[in-house]
């Protein structure tokens, strides 16, 4: 421990990195992956944005940034406890008995917590908002948790309050009996208006951060697809409202499989390759949507305790609401 550090950063670890002349001028997230490689590139790139990263005491916060000749200081956190935490975070709960809680959960809350995303999840609100009947319930990192959203998708999903609602739950994802119907706002329209997509998904051979339709290897994805409205000219739509149905649930998968074809989610900002229209642009912009436009609208299962039928329908987030309302003035 340092004790010339602010008091904040008092049980940070840190790494004194040098760059030879061999790296000078490389990237700096690289180069200093390169000196360092216990710590990955992208551990480097999130504590560079955290301002962790410093040469001379002045922190160096972008790592295309040129590497130069020097000493370069790394500040590493403490890990973060191994147990969400609870948290008074406000959720829009749609049903709830002593086996599950069916919520509408809001874009930009992440499910659960992973590292960069330490608080603030959707499993810190349900810890807190279930009390004792969560905890242990699917494992300690993820308790309840039976499937999910990505961080920038809003709408509804379901969690488990007792094992037995896990187990039920988790058997009727895995079997895809389950229905889930997603509605997103995409740039242009997918052809034909109407179809299914089957593809295999997998991690992208050049990316591995991304999903990607592969030719080999993966896993068999399948979205049932249906354009509900189309803006803008009739024979070249410019934007579209497409209801996308799964019968499997893979990462990424609807964003993956408009973008293939050739119809990505508007905003999203890995799969959205391409320029909107300059006129759907000016929509996104006025609507404040800065997430890919993708909503989790149904859910509906059998309840895996009690037998009963339930249904869940939400509507669009304020942001795709107001994107889909000036879309429909092009």
């Amino acid at each position: 421990m340092r004790e010339d550090l602010p008091e904040d950063e008092a049980d940070f670890e840190v790494r004194l990195v040098q760059i030879g002349d061999g790296a000078t001028g490389d990237r700096l997230d690289k180069a200093l992956a390169a000196a360092a490689p216990d710590i990955s590139r992208a551990r480097l790139q999130a504590l560079m944005a955290e301002g962790l990263v410093r040469r001379d005491g002045l922190p160096v916060t972008s790592g295309s940034s040129k590497a130069v000749l020097g000493e370069y200081e790394i500040l590493i956190p403490p890990p973060a406890p191994a147990d969400p935490q609870p948290e008074a975070i406000p959720l829009v709960v749609l049903f709830e008995d002593a086996h599950l809680i069916v919520v509408d959960k809001p874009a930009g809350m992440a499910v659960h917590p992973a590292p960069g995303t330490a608080n603030g999840t959707l499993v810190n609100a349900l810890l807190h908002h279930c009390g004792d009947s969560l905890s242990g319930v699917g494992g300690v990192a993820r308790p309840g948790i039976v499937h999910r959203l990505d961080k920038e998708t809003s709408g509804v999903m379901v969690a488990a309050k007792s094992d037995a609602a896990h187990q039920g739950l988790s058997k009727l994802f895995a079997s895809h009996d389950i229905d889930r119907v997603y509605v997103a706002l995409t740039r242009g329209a997918p052809y034909p208006k109407k179809g299914v997509i089957d593809t295999q998904l997998g991690r992208s051979n050049s990316d591995r951060k991304k999903m990607a339709v592969l030719k080999t290897g993966g896993r068999q994805a399948i979205t049932h697809y249906a354009v509900e409205h189309a803006f803008g000219p009739d024979e070249k739509p410019l934007a579209a409202r497409v209801s996308c149905r799964l019968q499997t649930g893979r990462t990424h998968q609807i964003r993956v499989h408009m973008a293939s074809k050739g119809a990505p989610c508007l905003g999203d900002p890995v799969y959205g390759s391409g320029t909107p229209a300059p006129s759907v642009r000016e929509a996104i912009a006025a609507s404040g949507l800065t997430r890919q436009a993708l909503h989790a609208a149904v859910l509906g299962f059998v309840h895996p305790v009690t037998g009963e039928t339930l249904r869940f329908e939400t509507p669009l987030p304020a942001d795709m609401a107001a994107l889909e309302k000036a879309l429909a003035a092009l």
